[in-house]
This record gives structure tokens, C-alpha cells and sequence, in this order.
């Protein structure tokens, strides 16, 4: 058992005829150098084991910072793509409405056009109608007129008529 403080400084030697007991005194020395050797070879594990652990210490505190500044790097990362998104998002509800704008204007163009067309076209139906109708009316007035009657009256031999073919050719 390693020596105490308290041991060393309650330890008396003896006396002998001449003074301390030698051979007391040397045992004693030697047990105080044992044990000492045995705190200075602790004290020198200890020691490299503290280096040890610093040295881990200092390894897992470089990895703590790099992890650190990858997750900051990875949040300004992150917003800035968010940011990118977010501005091709507007870039293209803008597009979205400048096309959906010119589909609507182009819409109500024809819509106008042939709004137009329809209404030349009735133009032209009324006037078709009109001429259709005067057409109608005129071959009318000559369906009832007095002269298909007089025609009808006419009686003109087929022999006749025969005659007046050969004399003719």
C-alpha cells in the first residue's frame, strides 16, 4: 500500500547506538521511492492520457465547427434556393399572365371579327332575300300575266308545223 503524506511525516526511526537505524531508515527510503516512482509513472499515464482525450477533444471540436459552418452553409444553401424559387415562381405568373392577357385579347379580337362577318353576313342575307324575293314576285307577275293565256289559245297544227320545219332546213 502506497505511502500517505501523514505516513512520511509520522514515520520515527528508532535509535540506535550511533544515531537512526540504518537499515530502518534505508527500507524506509526505499518503500518512499517505490511509491514515488509509482505516482510519477501515473502521473505520466495520466498525463498522456489527458493528451490523448485533448487531442480527441481538439479533433471532435474541429468536427463540431465543421459541422457547424456545413450547417450554415447548407441553411444559406437552402435559402437560397428557396429565394431562386420563389423568383422563378413570380417570373412565371408573370409569363402566365402576359400569355393568359394575349389569349384573352386575341379571344375578343376574333370575337369582335366575327362579330362582323355575322353582321355582313345578315347584311347580305337581307339583300340575297330582297333580290330572292322581287325574283320571285317578278316571275310571278309573269305567270299571271294575260299572255301565257293568249299562248294557250293559240291552236297551230302539228302538219303545219312540220311543213315549217322542212322549209326551213
Amino acid at each position: 500500500m502506497p505511502l500517505t503524506p501523514v505516513d512520511i511525516h509520522n514515520k520515527e526511526f528508532s535509535r540506535g547506538f550511533r544515531g537512526y537505524d540504518e537499515d530502518e531508515v534505508n527500507e524506509f527510503l526505499d518503500q518512499v521511492i517505490k511509491d514515488y516512482e509509482l505516482i510519477i509513472r501515473e502521473k505520466k499515464e495520466l498525463e498522456d492520457k489527458l493528451s490523448s482525450l485533448n487531442e480527441r477533444l481538439g479533433h471532435f471540436s474541429t468536427i463540431e465547427d465543421t459541422l457547424h459552418k456545413s450547417i450554415v452553409v447548407a441553411q444559406e444553401a437552402a435559402e437560397e434556393v428557396r429565394g431562386n424559387a420563389q423568383k422563378e415562381a413570380k417570373l412565371i405568373i408573370k409569363e402566365a399572365e402576359k400569355n393568359a392577357d394575349r389569349i384573352v385579347n386575341d379571344a375578343l379580337s376574333k370575337a369582335r371579327k366575327i362579330a362582323l362577318e355575322i353582321e355582313e353576313l345578315k347584311k347580305q342575307s337581307k339583300v340575297f332575300r330582297t333580290r330572292f324575293k322581287l325574283l320571285i314576285e317578278a316571275q310571278l307577275d309573269l305567270i299571271g300575266n294575260d299572255d301565257w293565256d293568249h299562248l294557250m289559245e293559240l291552236d297551230i297544227d302539228s302538219t303545219e308545223l312540220k311543213a315549217l320545219q322542212e322549209v326551213e332546213e
